[in-house]
């Protein structure tokens, strides 16, 4: 008669199952924190605008502190700041000023050499 031979500890199924349980044990955990996380997040939502709320109210505190006036936030949505760091540029009646001031200059200075050269004898 064929012998058999001694068994493994595990049989290919058995370990299988035991990697499928393993699998699903892991799969639960992860179901399970993520459950928790998405109980917590209105909690955690809530937790940050109530933050931002009072960092709010007390930058606008401490400026109004100052000078004993209500200042409100300033609100850079909108880019009221951006202004403040550009140089100003002319207006266009002010560029066009200049142009004229600059032709005008340039033909008193063009008769002035010409009268000069006109009544000294070179």
């Amino acid at each position: 008669m064929a012998r058999r031979r001694p068994s493994s500890s595990n049989p290919p199924l058995t370990q299988k199952q035991l990697e499928l349980q393993q699998q699903e044990n892991d799969l639960r955990k992860r179901m399970e924190n993520l459950q928790r996380m998405i109980e917590e997040a209105p909690r955690v939502a809530a937790e940050t605008s109530r933050r931002r709320k009072e960092e709010l109210l007390e930058r606008a505190s401490s400026e109004s502190k100052r000078l004993d006036v209500f200042s409100r936030p300033s609100d850079r949505r909108y880019g009221e700041d951006l202004w403040d760091r550009r140089p100003a540029r002319a207006l266009r009646k002010q560029r066009s000023e200049g142009r004229l001031l600059f032709i005008v200059l340039v033909l008193a200075l063009a008769a002035a050499v010409i009268w000069i050269a006109t009544h000294l004898n070179f």
